[in-house]
């Protein structure tokens, strides 16, 4: 929480307008906030107008919503259609780097406007894009707000939010409220709220919470609160995931709290038991580990990484998951009796497809150029599924209730054998090199994503790994496979890997 000089509640810009600008992403609930505050304006005797422009910067992209307010006086105001730089009396922000956009786009100055932020990420495709870590900086965010707004108030109102059992607009809603910069009491703004219907409790409950946020320092143990939250099922199940989380728990504190945040990890992904074989796996490296016990905790991230794959199973799953239809209907500011029609984008290649076919068959359909030519001509098409169709739902949610049949899947046979090649290979260099045997665990951060992004990054780490066997019984080995390891992570074509694979070959 960071709060700086208040200025003055109702505070105007020189034409006596009031001027708050919001960016927010898809599924932030920008447009349900933007209703919220004309809702709270026009209810205490104001005259007011918003408007929205899409933008395409993360996700569905980054909207800005204006709203423009002034006391309903003798003549009618004049409204602007769009922010200005340097004219925004209060400019709210629904993650990190929409802050910092907004104050590169000038609708943050130190003369007037109060800024208040969300602190969590929402990464941006250009982030998602890099090989490596392409993650902006939020301190330096922070450090140029603190300079460019009058007032700053930052925190983690996603997480807020979410303990509350509801979505950020809500906690945003809450701050706006608490940073008593519009004319209005805070049962007001409550009022807004309740006049929605559907879901005002637990919007309250954020609200309250974003409240107490703008008001004063507050203590938000998120980590916390993610290692707390179990999956929901019966008192059997909870009771085996609570016994889960405490064989966890007993191992040593620099890999507990990794080993939870990873069971709970592949548990979402496929169930019980398969968390207690990513546990397995852990107390296996953990067993042949010494303190500080830095080589388990990179193993506890890792090896839930590794066991929790995208595959076309997870994105139908994720695609048909409770709570994601309200999720965008709420988004898209749709009121009860309104039709939303959801269109989902499919893409899937003839490796996808073979790949959910149980390992055998799979494996002579994948060896067969004939089969895989067909299937490839049958699927690797662009495809448009309109989910608010039962037809097309029920598909995704047959596909997605495919996860039982998932571990007996010629996918998954091949990521278990990648998988168990690769801690092999780690702990096959332990007992002559520590650090070397944690450098070669980090390396799994080179396979991510799907399709032809999880090809690439199969390729480049093999060569990373064929490169380390290079250069294993130098005593700088750990060295030279942290450099290996970033050139593959420095362009998406290889092309300073290839750079750096040559210099190794060049000495040995």
């Amino acid at each position: 929480m960071s709060l700086h000089q208040a200025i003055p509640a109702g505070g105007k810009g020189m034409d006596g307008v009031i001027k708050l600008a919001l960016l927010a992403v898809g599924g932030q609930g920008g447009g349900v906030l933007t209703g919220w505050i004309e809702a709270v304006a026009r209810a205490n005797g104001y005259v007011c107008q918003a408007t929205s422009v899409a933008g395409v910067a993360q996700r569905t992209g980054a909207t800005v919503y204006y709203v423009e307010m002034a006391p309903t006086g003798p003549r009618a105001p004049v409204f602007s259609l769009m922010p200005a730089a340097g004219d925004v009396d209060i400019m709210v922000t629904a993650e990190m780097m929409e802050a910092g956009r907004s104050i590169m786009r000038g609708f943050v100055t130190p003369d007037r406007t109060t800024l208040i932020t969300s602190t969590h990420r929402a990464l941006a495709v250009s982030e998602k894009m890099v090989p490596g870590d392409g993650i902006a900086s939020s301190e330096e965010v922070i450090a140029a707000a603190e300079v460019a707004a009058r007032r700053f108030i930052a925190a983690d109102f996603d997480a807020l939010a979410i303990a509350q059992g509801s979505v950020i607009s809500a906690s945003l809603f809450g701050a706006l409220a608490g940073a008593e910069v519009l004319p209005f009491a805070r049962e007001a703004f409550e009022a807004a709220i309740k006049s929605g219907g559907k879901g005002a409790e637990a919007s309250l409950r954020a609200f309250a919470a974003g409240y107490a946020a703008a008001q004063g320092p507050i203590a938000m143990p998120v980590v916390a609160v993610a290692i707390a939250a179990a999956p929901i099922g019966s008192a059997r199940l909870l009771a085996a995931w609570q016994a889960l989380v405490d064989r966890a728990g007993r191992m040593p504190e620099a890999v507990a709290e990794m080993a939870v945040l990873g069971l709970r990890k592949v548990v979402e992904f496929q169930d019980l038991p398969y968390g207690a074989v990513y546990l397995d796996r852990v107390e296996a490296v953990l067993a042949r580990d010494r303190s500080p016990f830095e080589l388990s905790k990179q193993a506890a991230k890792y090896i839930a990484n590794a066991m929790a794959y995208d595959d076309v199973i997870r994105v139908a799953d994720l695609k048909t998951r409770a709570g994601r239809a309200e999720r965008i209907a709420l988004e898209m500011g749709a009121k009860a009796g309104n039709v939303v029609q959801l269109t989902e984008f499919l893409h899937p290649r003839a490796e996808e497809i073979v790949g959910l076919f149980p390992s055998r068959l799979g494996a002579k359909l994948e060896a067969s150029p004939v089969w895989m030519a067909r299937l490839d001509r049958w699927f690797n098409k662009g495809r448009r599924m309109r989910t608010d169709s039962l037809r097309a739902y029920l598909m995704l949610y047959v596909l997605g209730g495919m996860k039982r049949r998932r571990l007996g899947s010629l996918r998954h046979a091949q990521e278990v054998a990648h998988l168990e090649h690769w801690l092999a290979v780690a702990l096959g260099y332990l007992p002559v090199n520590y650090d070397l045997a944690v450098e070669v665990i980090r390396c799994r951060r080179l396979v991510k994503g799907y399709s032809d992004t999880h090809a690439r990054g199969l390729s480049k780490f093999d060569r990373v790994l064929d490169g380390i066997a290079l250069v294993a019984g130098r005593p700088d080995a750990a060295d030279w496979a942290r450099r290996l390891r970033e050139a593959a992570l420095m362009d998406e074509e290889g092309k300073a890997l290839d750079g750096a694979l040559e210099t190794v070959r060049s000495f040995v």
